[in-house]
């Protein structure tokens, strides 16, 4: 079976969460079948190593710490989280966006990422692009190099990547 069929059948919709009017993406069947979640951190692995010399993963909280530590482990590299404000101790470097439902903020410690360090930025759901874009932001503010964002599913019907500044983006699953 092709990797984005089976992904679509894993996918549940829950209509109307968190808020009325919104369709959320439940990856959590995807996560409990061990064959497809496998699946899918090989794939994401075999974009990251397509691209070369990748030296980092990054992932946003929380389902893209789920996703992305796993393709980190995979080509045996680091895995630098990137969170929601108030969750990282010391200094660090933030960025704000707009969600399809909201506002947030996330947050980076700036000494995980070394200078020039080539960072591919993993998550499961690419929909405003608003926390990519941002997590992007950060990392290239703390001297990486984003060398491409790989995603799970794309929800192709709102303008995430638009908001990505012509970097490569790779995606399992498009969603119309």
């Amino acid at each position: 079976m092709v990797l984005s069929d089976l992904c679509a059948r894993l996918i549940r919709d829950v209509p109307d969460y968190p808020e009325p009017g919104v369709v959320f993406k439940d990856i959590t069947p995807l996560l409990v079948n061990g064959p497809a979640f496998a699946a899918v951190i090989k794939h994401l692995a075999d974009i990251a190593r397509a691209a070369g010399g990748i030296d980092l993963v990054a992932g946003m909280e929380a389902r893209g710490f789920i996703i992305g530590a796993p393709v980190a482990t995979e080509l045996g590299i680091g895995f630098v989280p990137v969170r929601k404000a108030g969750k990282l101790p010391g200094v660090t470097m933030e960025a704000s966006y707009d969600l399809e439902y909201g506002s947030a903020t996330v947050e980076l410690l700036p000494d995980t990422i070394a200078p020039g360090s080539r960072v591919l930025i993993v998550d499961d759901v690419l929909a405003t692009g608003g926390t990519a874009a941002a997590t992007a932001s950060l990392i290239e503010q703390a001297g990486g190099i984003v060398v491409g964002l790989a995603f799970l599913l794309e929800l192709t019907f709102l303008p995430g990547r638009s908001r990505l500044a012509g970097r490569p983006v790779d995606v399992i699953l498009s969603v119309d």
